[in-house]
């Protein structure tokens, strides 16, 4: 029961006309049109693009009584249905009005005037158009820019509280004035608030604190979405985030988690949704990204390998809302380290879910887009080796030894990937490689976690530095195939108390001159992607930001790096510059308290940020917060 919209495509990117369609000031626009073009009388549909199956998805235009539709291109014609007929027809509609499946709705249908019939009405999206003070580019309505929007799971209320932290990077690329534009809804859909957030005019951080909004605005507890859209954005048509959750009282920072930005398209299929440990709550939250419900029993989740176990949420979720999905509900005798995927049927963007331990302390985590358009690629097994050196590399951090637990799980995350033929690499942070293991050729379903003590111990291996990364890639000795599209989750849990963190990520090609498909990615334009621009948010008062930027390759490149650690105040204005030389293949841990002086923090104030810059090599970052009683949280780093 999917959705039928066109979201995102991995050969096309995303799909403007979506967003214009279920941004929710369309949607207001949207119900007022749908109530006057239902009083109208019957009404024809001329769909010269094919996407009034999209709009008939999002809305519910129950009360329209259609007369035929129309279209342009001989290959929309539906032979099936006799009431989809070539334009050529129009002339003969017998309908009073006609609703054009187009923006600019005048100009697509002026060459074909003279095929309406006298008198017809004509309206279209245009009644969904968003003002131009909301648009980057006002004279081209569809353009990605003028769309740049996310969801956040939002909340205030039981003690906890959200902070959102990111950039106004759109000034690094020309963007002479940015805003904010923000709608917060609550669980049932309700909006609780609207309001414009103008950021600074330079390229500076912003934060987004629900206490403070709350204080704000006089609001009762939340949890629900906050769509974001930035106005006057340039460069890039996503709004990326570091997201943080924190407590109430004196020791705010005793629990803290992690996450990012939820992706703004909603997919067929996500997964990486892992099972509750003994005496754990895996919650799974639906943010619905549309103003219609989502049914009852549409939603589903089945263990991966096991397709044909989906348990489906019997309950409906209202426009706009969200769901809190105890996997205990629907899964009672399934544990770690089962993983499960989501059938979302492109109702909502990239889920989130939290862990709550036996202890009570809580961690926030997403989950991943399951791909259903990939194949597996018969040329890997003799690139890799060859053109592509190593291939694909997943890198992920190994927290220092004596602190942390380090645990890594393969994750299928393609509908058709069967067989995933690993190895796992560990090298230390000098860039020393440690060992090289075969996992073997795994069954989708065979789930089995690799916990980095044991594989040292068993050999009797440690690192020299005490922290170090591990890499996940294929290894084809065994047979088997892939498709580029290798993913894991990664789980640190502190060694003294039950506080832990997770994130999952893919694989790339990193540091290699030679383009294959769309890799190594490039963060702007097209690739390779050589250089590094990540973002790392700065804790507040109580907190200290810890960073792991790890120097990935897929063959030799640079022996070492040439970073720069840019610190910005508030107002945009760089503080300092820090430099880092990172061996290749190895890594660098770092606090900000130990890197910058107090002072420059001080001045960087608490919307003070850091950009990791090279231009000479591609790197892959971790970042996290530490606060009291061995609190951290930790996640992977984005870059613009």
């Amino acid at each position: 029961m999917a959705l039928a919209i066109q979201t995102f495509s991995n050969t096309v990117g995303g799909n403007v006309l979506y967003k214009a369609l279920a941004h929710p000031l369309a949607a207001d626009a949207a119900r007022s049109l749908i109530a006057a073009v239902a009083a109208g009388g019957t009404v024809a549909i001329f769909d010269p693009d094919g996407s009034f199956a999209g709009f008939a998805a999002l809305y519910d235009l129950s009360g329209w009584t259609i007369t035929a539709r129309y279209v342009q291109r001989i290959e929309h014609l539906d032979q099936s249905r006799p009431e989809c007929r070539l334009v050529d027809e129009l002339i003969s509609s017998p309908a009073p009005q006609l609703f054009v499946a187009a923006f600019d709705a005048e100009r697509r249908i002026a060459p074909l005037r003279h095929l309406l019939p006298d008198g017809v009405v004509v309206t279209g999206y245009d009644a969904l158009r968003l003002p131009d003070v909301l648009l980057s580019r006002p004279a081209a309505y569809l353009d990605p820019l003028n769309f740049s929007t996310n969801f956040v799971l939002f909340r205030d209320a039981a003690g906890l509280h959200t902070r959102i932290a990111s950039a106004n990077y759109w000034h690094h690329h020309g963007a002479p004035e940015t805003a904010l534009w923000a709608c917060l809804f609550d669980a049932d859909g309700t909006e609780q608030v609207r309001w414009t957030e103008p950021l600074p005019r330079a390229a500076a951080g912003f934060v987004i604190d629900s206490a403070e909004i709350r204080r704000r605005f006089g609001l009762e507890p939340f949890v629900g979405s906050l769509f974001i859209h930035v106005v006057g954005a340039a460069g890039h048509d996503v709004l990326k985030y570091a997201i943080d959750t924190y407590q109430d009282g004196a020791d705010a920072w005793g629990d803290l988690s992690a996450s990012h930005d939820a992706n703004p398209w909603p997919a067929d299929y996500y997964a990486g949704l892992p099972a509750p440990q003994p005496g754990e709550q895996v919650t799974l939250w639906i943010q619905n990204a549309h103003s219609m419900a989502i049914p009852p029993d549409v939603i589903g989740v089945a263990p991966i390998g096991e397709p044909a176990a989906v348990q489906t949420w019997p309950q409906a979720i209202p426009g706009f809302g969200c769901a809190a999905i105890d996997i205990a509900t629907l899964f009672p005798a399934t544990s770690w380290p089962t993983q499960f995927e989501i059938v979302a049927g492109r109702h909502f963007v990239r889920p989130r879910y939290e862990i709550r331990s036996a202890g009570g302390h809580r961690r926030l985590a997403h989950a991943n887009v399951e791909r259903d358009d990939l194949v597996a690629d018969p040329r890997l097994p003799t690139l890799i080796g060859g053109a592509l050196g190593r291939g694909y590399l997943l890198p992920a951090s190994i927290l220092p030894l004596d602190d942390w637990k380090t645990v890594a799980l393969p994750t299928p995350m393609a509908r058709d990937q069967r067989q995933l033929p690993l190895q796992i690499g560990i090298f230390d942070a000098s860039g020393q490689p440690v060992l090289r293991v075969a996992l073997g050729c795994r069954d989708r379903g065979d789930q089995r976690p690799v916990d980095i003590d044991s594989l040292l111990a068993e050999r009797g291996l440690s690192l020299p530095s005490g922290y170090g990364h591990l890499e996940l890639a294929y290894d084809f000795t065994e047979g088997g195939d892939g498709d580029g599209w290798l993913h894991g989750l990664f789980r640190y849990q502190r060694r003294t108390t039950e506080h832990a963190a997770e994130t999952s990520f893919g694989s790339h090609l990193y540091n290699l001159p030679i383009v294959y498909r769309d890799e190594p990615q490039s963060y702007r334009g097209s690739p390779p992607g050589l250089t590094t621009r990540l973002f790392l948010r700065l804790g507040p008062a109580g907190t200290d930001t810890l960073c792991h930027l790890i120097y990935p390759a897929s063959a030799d490149w640079h022996p070492l790096s040439s970073t720069e650690l840019i610190l910005f105040g508030g107002n945009g204005a760089v503080i300092e510059t820090k430099r880092l030389a990172i061996p290749c293949n190895g890594s660098r841990l770092w606090r900000v308290s130990a890197l910058f002086e107090a002072g420059a923090l001080t001045a960087a104030g608490p919307q003070g940020h850091v950009i990791v810059r090279d231009t000479t090599c591609r790197l892959f970052g971790y970042h996290g917060l530490t606060g009291s009683r061995g609190a951290f949280s930790f996640d992977h780093m984005f870059g613009f």
